[in-house]
């Protein structure tokens, strides 16, 4: 699964996604400039024009060229990490969530006013202290000796506490139709196994601060020699990091599909974990599993078997404070917010206890609150015209596919079959969650965050040897994002990213083409990159390209990578051009996808020039402004650790790869961003 808009954020009727593209073929010449008594929400035609800095040359900045003085003026808010275009479209959301929660707060009988309630009562969980968590505190401290672990690491992954390795539920890549458990690495309390091992003074002083940290963390749980014992955490957790593969190779779905029955699990248990034991108790359906990273799982259980006991209660302690931390009284929520929020990402101060309390409502009834924020702010027109958005985005890959030089007749076949078999979702779900049975009190806010857990595992849990549910998406319709799911062949978009500037009706076509198209056909594009390329039409994990067409498509991407390795957005830390390859590939086939399409669209008639811009050129402002953002030095420093999406700027600059975008701007040899011809990647 791919989404789109990560790095933004870091921050009524039902409406069917369409089944089958074939029978959506609606009006396609949609280039009419928006009508003057229909004013679109940001300047004359979809694009604030008073945020670009015309006094750079196009070539040679085309990011500041369209941004720059959004850029110069812009501030980001004291309690956010990003700010901009997805950022603001954010605040948007939970303002109007809140305004649900608002109304349900007077409803004795709604789910999501009980929660919302809940967290808003700061004085009961000041009040109760420590108190709700010391069972579960007791529980690890009572742990005798290490044949004791797995019972009790099972028990806490039924309260969401990770250990040695995370399970959760997902569709086996070779059989999708089928749900299966699958386990990845884990062990560790930063983002990142480079965060560990990294040899430079930025990450040696914010492991120091990790350590610091853990120790005021422990002492908050009651732990003596709190500095000492955080050390010997640190000290398994950086062995740990050794061993965990690095986001390259977790990114190779072929790499990471090692199928395996209930009983060869076996081989990776230890007298300290035992993995076999560990999956019996977290469900009995569990009967094989998925283990993406073999080695790891196997590295990290050896590694926990040399750490002395008390070392591993200490470790599981943090990981459950951390995990717990923000409904825990803000001694403890503070102190994980100035490390994981204001150390990793520079945000200095916490979001409004409301603004919380929408995430934490969200986190446990996401479809109930989904359902009512669609009823409120989704119509039906924007349905309509999204849909004539995504046919041509289909129709552009199609002949995208047919026209390749580079690909041969048989892999185009399937490829095209791929194309036809997508199913497009927009807006939310066609179905719903059933959240009966869930217990929720208005007094209780850690009683509600265990049972909230342990109710949404077992639904998940429940699905394990079932048809994979194809209705359900993996978040709820209010989020600011879109995604790519291979196995299910879907391309989805969350209503609450159907927004202006990403999308809005009544702009002009070119710059909805060049924002929400080119998200549509990055989406599109997935299924077709680096890794969305090894599932077949049918969504199977498969070899169905020819051996000379996979050379020449792997040969493609190392071009775009080593494109993107000369980009150093901070002194001495470069875009891993490897690592980000498939999200590069989505934005460079999205924008030429999305210009065909809108060409396509003028139906051979001109586009009109609109405030001395052609609609070329309102195109690719278009893609520019939806990446409008400003990050914080230290987010920016994380998110090219962790994050596979190059960061913003970098995204816009996949504009150098199209020819249409030097005849638009006329750049020329000599300008900065100037590529020669045979240097431009063209791949899809």
């Amino acid at each position: 699964m791919h989404s789109y808009l990560a790095p933004l954020l870091l921050a009524g009727t039902a409406l069917v996604g369409i089944a089958n593209i074939a029978v959506a073929q609606e009006a396609r010449s949609v280039a009419a400039p928006a009508k003057a008594e229909a004013a679109p929400e940001f300047g004359t035609f979809g694009f604030d024009a008073k945020g670009m800095d015309r006094s750079v040359k196009p070539g040679d900045d085309f990011y500041e060229f369209a941004n720059g003085a959004w850029i110069a003026g812009a501030t980001i808010p004291a309690d956010q990490e990003v700010g901009g275009v997805g950022a603001r479209l954010d605040e948007q959301a939970k303002e109007r969530v809140r305004g649900i929660l608002d109304a349900a707060k007077a409803d004795p009988s709604s789910a999501i006013g009980r929660a919302y309630l809940s967290y808003l009562d700061t004085a009961a969980v000041e009040a109760r202290g420590m108190r709700p968590i010391q069972p579960w505190l007791d529980k690890i401290r009572g742990l005798k000796d290490r044949s004791g672990y797995s019972a009790l690491a099972a028990e806490m992954a039924t309260i969401g506490i990770g250990g040695p390795f995370s399970g959760f539920v997902w569709y086996d890549a070779k059989t999708p139709d089928v749900a299966v458990y699958t386990i990845m690495q884990g062990g560790i309390g930063l983002p990142d196994r480079d965060l560990y091992l990294i040899d430079n003074s930025a990450l040696a002083s914010i492991r120091e601060l990790y350590v610091g940290h853990l120790a005021r963390m422990l002492k908050l749980a009651g732990q003596g020699n709190a500095e000492a014992r955080a050390r010997a955490v640190m000290a398994m957790e950086t062995e740990i990091a050794k061993v965990l593969w690095a986001g390259v190779e977790t990114s190779n779905p072929v790499k990471i599909y090692n199928k395996y029955t209930l009983a060869e699990t076996a081989q990776f248990s230890t007298p300290t974990v035992d993995m076999t034991a560990i999956l019996k108790a977290t469900s009995p359906r569990i009967t094989e599993v998925v283990i993406w990273q073999p080695s790891a799982v196997k590295g990290t259980a050896a590694i926990m078997d040399e750490t002395p006991v008390e070392v591993l209660k200490d470790h599981m302690i943090l990981r459950t404070m951390s995990g717990f931390a923000d409904v825990l009284p803000d001694a403890v929520s503070n102190e994980n917010f100035a490390f994981y929020d204001t150390i990793l990402a520079g945000t200095p101060e916490r979001q409004p206890r409301w603004k919380r309390g929408v995430s934490y409502a969200e986190s446990i009834l996401g479809d109930a609150i989904g359902k009512e924020y669609v009823a409120r702010y989704f119509p039906p027109e924007y349905k309509a015209e999204m849909n004539k958005l995504v046919v041509n985005m289909i129709d552009a890959m199609g002949e995208r596919i047919d026209g390749l030089d580079w690909m041969g007749p048989q892999t185009k076949r399937r490829a095209r079959a791929k194309l036809r078999n997508f199913t497009v979702k927009v807006g939310y779900p066609d179905g719903w969650r059933d959240y009966t049975g869930l217990e929720l009190k208005a007094d209780d806010l850690f009683g509600n965050t265990v049972r909230g857990i342990k109710f949404n595992l077992a639904y998940s849990l429940n699905k394990l040897g079932r048809p994979f549910p194809r209705w359900e998406w993996i978040f709820p319709p209010q989020v600011i994002n879109a995604y790519a799911n291979f196995g299910m062949m879907e391309v989805v978009f969350a209503a609450g990213m159907l927004e202006p500037p990403f999308f809005d009706p009544k702009a002009d076509p070119a710059i909805n083409y060049g924002a929400v198209g080119a998200i549509v056909a990055h989406e599109i594009s997935h299924h077709f990159d680096n890794r969305g390329a090894a599932f077949n039409e049918k969504g199977m994990l498969d070899d169905w390209w020819t051996p000379e067409d996979l050379e020449a498509f792997e040969a493609k991407g190392k071009e775009l990578i080593a494109q993107y390795d000369l980009y150093e957005p901070l002194p001495g830390q470069k875009i891993n051009g490897a690592f980000t390859l498939s999200e590069n590939i989505g934005d460079l086939a999205g924008l030429a996808i999305a210009y065909d399409a809108y060409q396509k669209a003028l139906a051979g008639k001109p586009a009109p020039v609109l405030d001395d811009l052609t609609g070329d050129q309102r195109f690719f402002l278009g893609w520019a402004q939806a990446f409008r953002a400003k990050l914080r030095e230290s987010g920016l420093q994380k998110m090219l650790l962790i994050d596979p999406h190059s960061p913003p700027k970098y995204r816009v600059l996949a504009v150098r790869n199209l020819d249409a975008w030097y005849k638009a701007f006329n750049v020329k040899p000599g300008d900065k961003l100037y590529l020669d011809p045979s240097k431009r990647v063209k791949i899809w």
